[in-house]
């Protein structure tokens, strides 16, 4: 099998705008691949830039995409870990566009193997529930939100903060007044804190009965992370501090985290994801799936992954629940409330609408 020619699709969603510690996004900035091949089926791939945690554009991904194609044409794609290393040997870095080609690998082997996504990669299907995401706002505007989203169904909360970790305190206090005890709360500083800040935040927090607090502080301060997991009364999980399986053992080694969030944003892909997931699991660490703010397409590829990963307990796959004004994806993922779920189509199972499509600029390499 040869791969014949890829399109690349300047994605763009329109979305209400979402707000994190570290700035707002008012629409999603994706690309979308199809890797063609010789055999009369091609493999999707999609994947969103977040530049203010990743650090690609929706530019920078697209310039990248067209040297990857070049690479990758006239080659094998059945041979995942070598078509990786191509792209990996042209350039450090880029591992959000990166994740799309290692999709689109994916998909196609999957397909070609007869089989779906979950398992090709040795899966089961299993209850997903995810949770639901409240972006940073006033206090009255998040518990507002908070109390809609339980009207509606949500079991599991993740609240944005790291703006103001006094008012953050509020925020939470507000929200679990709010809506109970019954509800599970999940906390996410992307990076907003200080350790001071940190540490004072989550003791204020200690009797609010939070599942866990992801990524506290700025990754240049993962050296004060065993500290903190020794005094804060909250579980500490990394994301922004782990992209690949080496942050990993340099994590679990030192004692960093009670959890990993694992992305194909920041991992680059299945492959590397896989290796993240491995690492944890031997050392009894559980897994969260997370992602930027992809289409159900990237995220049907994600709920074949968490088919495949027993030990990740914890789904943040909420992603094109956050505002997305209009839904670019055929097939996939469905939802049932907050419930996901799949068919057994072969491959990841969904594709992107052609009338979407034909207003997206492209290229073809």
């Amino acid at each position: 099998m040869r791969i014949t020619h890829i399109d690349i699709f300047r994605f763009s969603i329109p979305m209400q705008p979402f707000a994190i510690a570290t700035g707002t996004m008012d629409f999603a900035q994706n690309i979308y691949l199809r890797v063609h091949t010789d055999v009369g089926y091609y493999g999707v791939g999609e994947c969103s830039a977040f530049p203010m945690i990743v650090g690609e554009t929706q530019e920078t991904c697209l310039a990248m995409a067209k040297d990857f194609a070049s690479i990758w044409l006239n080659k094998n794609p059945l041979q995942i870990v070598e078509r990786m290393a191509d792209l990996h040997n042209f350039t450090a870095g880029n591992s959000t566009i990166k994740s799309a080609f290692d999709m689109a690998l994916y998909d196609i082997s999957a397909k070609h193997a007869g089989q779906p996504l979950y398992q090709y990669l040795g899966g089961q299907k299993k209850e997903i529930e995810t949770d639901i995401t409240i972006g940073i706002g006033t206090v009255d505007e998040m518990v507002q939100t908070a109390l809609n989203l339980t009207k509606q169904g949500a079991n599991v909360i993740k609240v944005k903060l790291g703006k103001n970790y006094l008012e953050d305190v509020i925020r939470i206090e507000s929200i679990r007044d709010a809506v109970g005890s019954r509800i599970l709360l999940r906390i996410d500083a992307n990076q907003g804190w200080t350790f001071e800040e940190a540490l004072k935040a989550l003791t204020a927090m200690g009797d609010l009965n939070i599942q866990f607090c992801e990524q506290p502080m700025r990754t240049w301060f993962d050296d004060k992370l065993p500290k903190l997991i020794k005094l804060s009364p909250v579980k500490i999980m990394v994301d922004e501090s782990c992209y690949n399986h080496h942050d990993a053992r340099r994590l679990i080694k030192s004692r960093s985290c009670d959890y990993i969030n694992i992305k194909f944003a920041k991992s680059g892909g299945i492959l590397e994801a896989l290796k993240i997931y491995q690492m944890a699991e031997k050392a009894g660490i559980s897994c969260m799936m997370g992602g930027m703010l992809e289409s159900r397409i990237a995220l049907s590829a994600k709920l074949h992954f968490v088919y495949s990963c027993p030990n990740i307990r914890f789904f943040d796959m909420d992603t094109c629940m956050l505002g997305h004004l209009y839904d670019p994806c055929k097939g996939g993922v469905q939802f049932n409330g907050y419930h996901l779920s799949i068919d057994d189509t072969p491959g990841i199972g969904a594709d992107a609408d052609e009338n979407f499509l034909k207003n997206c600029e492209s290229w073809t390499i």
